[in-house]
């Protein structure tokens, strides 16, 4: 059993896991199998449940639930990688980069998997592209700026949920995507500056979970799919 939630807009703000929406989701079964919830109710409280994407929007779902097990934010901030490491300060490795650079001329590079970014990372694309994959990455250090020179090309940088992202790149002609940016950073995760140059070009930032953790989640929302359907299966036969 979680703490309770603490009374404060900053903590309401701060983002779920997968791990608390599933124990939501386990509150809501039992509140099903209890006649506490029809299967309506029960189905809505399901779809918010795996749309929400902070405490603030969690806590709600189950207020009106007897021994309803609060969703708390933890004290530190977990984000899943590479063999499931505890959190980022074990992603935080210092030392030199294992790749520094990349250049795609009329072709393509590009860097993902279990890689290390370091402090500064240059890449240039002229009629191709790029893709940083910085999900399941290491970091040489608590800041790293990815300098990016986009001519008639495109580089593409893929970063993980709780990773504070700035953009200061000038597009001449182009541009540099800055929908990710001005999202606060979950405590101890890296900072990610991306600068640089773009004409007749762009670059793009998105923020995807690690493969991995997408695959899971999917299962779990088909398993949840299939208890649904059995629950209603039982229910008809009731009547």
């Amino acid at each position: 059993m979680t703490d309770d939630l603490p009374d404060l807009p900053a903590a309401a703000d701060l983002r779920a896991s997968d791990a608390d929406r599933e124990r939501v989701a386990e509150q809501l079964r039992d509140a099903l199998a209890e006649g506490r919830l029809d299967m309506e109710e029960f189905g809505e409280r399901l779809d918010a449940t795996y749309q929400a994407r902070t405490y603030g929007e969690l806590a709600p779902i189950t207020r009106d639930l007897p021994g309803a097990r609060a969703v708390a934010p933890p004290s530190v901030s977990l984000v899943k990688g590479p063999a499931e490491r505890g959190g980022w300060a074990e992603r935080i490795v210092g030392g030199q980069g294992s790749s520094t650079w990349g250049v795609a001329v009329m072709s393509g590079f590009e860097r993902k998997g279990r890689w290390t970014v370091p402090e500064r990372f240059d890449c240039f694309a002229f009629w191709g592209g790029g893709e940083l994959d910085l999900r399941d990455a290491y970091f040489a250090e608590r800041e790293v700026t990815i300098n990016c020179v986009a001519v008639m090309g495109g580089i593409n940088v893929i970063v993980p949920p709780g990773v504070e992202v700035v953009v200061r790149g000038i597009g001449v002609m182009g541009g540099f995507d800055q929908r990710e940016e001005g999202e606060p950073g979950e405590p101890g995760a890296p900072r990610v500056v991306i600068t640089g140059f773009a004409f007749w070009g762009g670059v793009g930032v998105e923020r995807k979970l690690p493969k991995a953790e997408r695959q899971r989640l999917k299962e779990a929302r088909r398993q949840e799919r299939l208890e649904r359907r059995r629950a209603r299966r039982e229910l008809g036969r009731g009547h």
